[in-house]
């Protein structure tokens, strides 16, 4: 298998968050306003998704109201991070 450079990793990484927040904003059972699958939404509209799970990893995620993302990658057991995330953003 061919190792990825960092930037085709930006891209990869960008790709899948944007579907992962797509999806989740879609299938929301307590928001009225659901969208189209796909369609960019303002930063921090319509997501309810926070975080995936691996066998080898765990990939925390926040975004801001301004469009800034923060991203954890951390051992798999590793429990919920949304205020740690928080607290980051705000230093």
């Amino acid at each position: 298998m061919e190792k990825l450079n960092a930037q085709q990793d930006h891209k990869l990484m960008f790709g899948l968050l944007f579907s992962l927040k797509s999806l989740t904003a879609k299938m929301d059972p307590t928001s009225a306003e659901k969208g189209n699958l796909g369609v960019p939404q303002l930063p921090g509209q319509g997501c309810s998704f926070h975080s995936f799970r691996t066998n080898t990893y765990k990939l925390s995620f926040m975004e801001s109201p301004s469009g800034i993302k923060i991203i954890l990658v951390t051992h798999p057991r590793t429990g919920d991070l949304r205020d740690s995330l928080k607290y980051i953003y705000n230093l």
